[in-house]
């Protein structure tokens, strides 16, 4: 048996925290995590846009912009081939897209020591450093509305969120496949 719970919500808070729970103490269903996932996807794409807005970027760029210093962060310099292949991009999409981050100064091309022929994307220290005062107000705001977690809440968290993100990208990559061979037709 299923329940409704805070049916009376009339703000987008309350509308978020409304869900249904199995009564036998299941917790949300499945169809209420994929709908609070897509509002935090929702509110992350604002969030990006209103970034992007600030500074002057498309909404690929930040997308690029977060996979570069994701990359980075990693270890693992992304390199402008890497880049098209995770966006799905023309190469011609990709050196359009990398001349702008770099005539902005959030990219530099850079040529890892040993070989010369392959090209990095790195993001200037400078560039980090002037983006982090938009970060830091949200990172401060998540540590504080997940202080109440335990540890093993957290890691269930952490776990619940890699294996959502690794399964839209597996959805979105057979997607797109789909996409691929319609065209080719």
């Amino acid at each position: 048996m299923i329940e409704i719970v805070d049916c009376n919500a009339t703000t987008d808070t309350d509308r978020t925290a409304r869900m249904t729970r199995d009564t036998d103490g299941g917790g949300p269903t499945d169809r209420d995590l994929s709908r609070l996932l897509q509002n935090l996807t929702v509110e992350s794409d604002r969030y990006a846009e209103r970034f992007g807005a600030k500074h002057g970027l498309h909404r690929t760029d930040v997308n690029a912009l977060a996979l570069i210093m994701e990359s980075a962060r990693l270890g693992v310099p992304l390199s402008p081939s890497s880049l098209a292949k995770e966006l799905r991009l023309s190469p011609s999409a990709t050196t359009a897209l990398i001349d702008r981050l770099e005539a902005l100064g959030h990219v530099e091309r850079a040529r890892p020591a040993g070989d010369r022929r392959r090209v990095a994307l790195e993001v200037p220290a400078a560039a980090v450093e002037a983006n982090r005062h938009l970060f830091t107000p949200l990172a401060m705001a998540f540590a504080q509305s997940w202080a109440g977690f335990t540890p093993e809440e957290r890691e269930v968290v952490a776990r619940f969120l890699q294996v959502s993100t690794e399964t839209m990208k597996a959805v979105s990559a057979e997607a797109a496949d789909q996409v691929r061979d319609q065209r080719s037709r």
